[in-house]
């Protein structure tokens, strides 16, 4: 019997999607709704079809429920009507995961982000269940997200593939970073259901062997840059889509120094976009971390801006190697 989502469509899940990060105000640590809109705004411009609000990324698990709907409200209001808009649902059990779908539902999302609670460490048969509760709930595609280092429990092929099968997920996040997934999945899910790396170190070879894109955290420092991975990609350019990875690596790997999104927000600080300041019990980035950051997206932003300025342009040939220092001519990416 297919699930209530089945009859929904699913929002474009393609390229790279930014899993937003959540600025809070610096006088008082309330939602930055202005920050955030902002934020979203920025990505969506800059090529992103979808994003995602309330991950972990998001800090979901330090804000209230009514904190979640706002968030929501304000990314729907700012980009809803050009990019979908993906709440995450990560409740602390299926009564709360239930509880914040059907909120998400009212509030504008056209897609759930569903993984196990956190800490309970479910069987399959218990995650099959929760998922169920959730589809039932909002009647909105569900993207399926495996993410043990997180909850504690990983989620089987065979699990996804059930789920699928039954009509009750409609895309799958996988933060494993095990690149000979997507194959096993192509398999017991066919070549439509589509697969998003939730690791931005392994999220090309993820494309390469069957993926559709990533859910991101760079994506919101560097979107322009993001989405000219996927644009190689879909043109062919096997050079540039190298280029555009190796020059981003290093950003990933900074990214990942401290718990996410601690290094992230200190970037989004040191662009100006928010107050880099999580809530705790995360705190404020390392010295050197913000260090390592600025200087990175320093060698970076002027590619950034370019493509933001000719998006038109891409993708681009693969002769045009992305390497700091290269001089940058209007429309072209070097």
């Amino acid at each position: 019997m297919m699930g209530r989502a089945s009859a929904y469509l699913l929002p474009r899940l393609e390229g790279w999607i930014p899993a937003l990060a959540t600025p809070f105000r610096p006088g008082d640590g309330e939602l930055d709704e202005a920050a955030l809109a902002r934020l979203a705004e920025r990505c969506v411009t800059r090529g992103a079809s979808a994003v995602v609000v309330c991950g972990s990324t998001g800090e979901a698990a330090a804000m209230t429920p009514v904190e979640q709907a706002r968030a929501l409200r304000v990314v729907s209001e700012a980009v809803g009507h050009r990019a979908g808009v993906i709440a995450g649902v990560g409740g602390g059990c299926t009564q709360a995961a239930v509880e914040l779908a059907a909120t998400a539902a009212r509030g504008g999302a056209t897609g759930l982000l569903c993984a196990a609670p956190p800490y309970i460490r479910p069987s399959q048969d218990g995650i099959r269940a929760h998922v169920r509760a959730v589809a039932a709930v909002s009647g909105l595609p569900l993207v399926l997200y495996d993410v043990p280092s997180r909850t504690g429990v990983a989620i089987a092929d065979e699990t996804v593939a059930s789920l699928r099968d039954g009509g009750l997920v409609q895309a799958f996040k996988d933060a494993t970073a095990d690149i000979g997934r997507p194959a096993r999945l192509r398999r017991l899910c066919g070549a439509d259901f589509p697969q998003l790396s939730g690791d931005d170190a392994t999220a090309v070879p993820h494309l390469l062997a069957g993926g559709a894109g990533c859910i991101s955290v760079a994506a919101n420092l560097l979107p322009a840059l993001c989405t000219a991975q996927y644009r190689a990609w879909a043109a062919r350019d096997a050079g540039m889509l190298a280029a555009l990875h190796q020059s981003l690596s290093p950003l990933h790997e900074a990214l990942f120094t401290e718990s996410n999104p601690v290094p992230l927000k200190a970037g989004l600080e040191s662009l100006r976009l928010c107050d880099g300041r999580p809530r705790l019990p995360l705190i404020r980035a390392r010295v050197e971390t913000r260090m390592v950051l600025e200087r990175l997206l320093g060698t970076l932003l002027p590619q950034e801006e370019l493509l933001a300025a000719r998006p038109e342009d891409m993708p681009f040939p693969a002769s045009r190697p992305v390497h700091p220092g290269a001089e940058a001519r209007p429309g072209k990416l070097h």
